[in-house]
């Protein structure tokens, strides 16, 4: 009996390799008023998941760019009126002789009386309230402002981009994602050459 012995595959390695998954398109720009202009021309092609990268801030962007105003100030301000009512009540219930909670259970404080001075006493109570707002209100900003913006993100794609360098210096970039659902990479690639960018490339994951 014969026997044959299947012979084994040869496999190029850059074959194997994963190919690097495509994060996005840049578009560089030399002044402020072509990428203002640029950004205009993107926003109203419809293009949702994209940013402006610039060394410094630039009048009239967030216009062109259609950014809505951010809910954080109205979550600082709610996370305030929680501390204020938190350390009312706190204080409230502290210098109670006893109140009802939701007429079940009878509880008591531990009223401490200096001076013939009332219990309930807003005037004393204001430096705590001060305190719980401000607090309650600084960390919702703080931890709001990170949540919001993805932050802490200790790598980005952008960073290892030779060309993206410049943006700390003298260009202004655009950046398109791949995630975008208008996103397909030629035809981006030639919108964005036609909107004035002098270069455009690729960035890798």
């Amino acid at each position: 009996m014969t026997t044959f012995e299947t012979p084994t595959p040869t496999v190029d390695p850059a074959e194997t390799a994963e190919t690097p998954k495509l994060h996005a398109l840049i578009a560089e720009f030399e002044t402020p008023g072509e990428v203002l202009k640029a950004a205009e021309k993107v926003r109203e092609a419809g293009y949702r998941w994209w940013d402006c990268c610039t060394p410094f801030p630039v009048h009239g962007m967030d216009g062109a760019m259609g950014i809505k105003p951010t809910i954080l100030p109205v979550m600082v301000f709610f996370a305030g009126l929680a501390g204020l009512i938190s350390a009312f009540v706190l204080q409230a219930f502290t210098n109670s002789t006893g109140m009802s909670i939701w007429a079940l259970v009878w509880v008591t404080g531990y009223p401490y009386l200096i001076s013939g001075k009332p219990l309930l006493s807003i005037p004393a109570f204001i430096p705590v309230m001060f305190e719980l707002t401000i607090l309650f209100a600084a960390l919702t900003c703080v931890f709001g402002m990170f949540g919001m913006n993805g932050l802490p993100r200790l790598h980005h794609p952008l960073l290892a981009n030779d060309r993206f360098r410049r943006v700390t210096d003298d260009r202004f970039y655009i950046v398109i994602e791949a995630r975008d659902p208008k996103f397909f990479r030629s035809r981006t690639e030639a919108f964005l050459g036609s909107i004035g960018a002098v270069a455009v490339e690729e960035v890798q994951d």
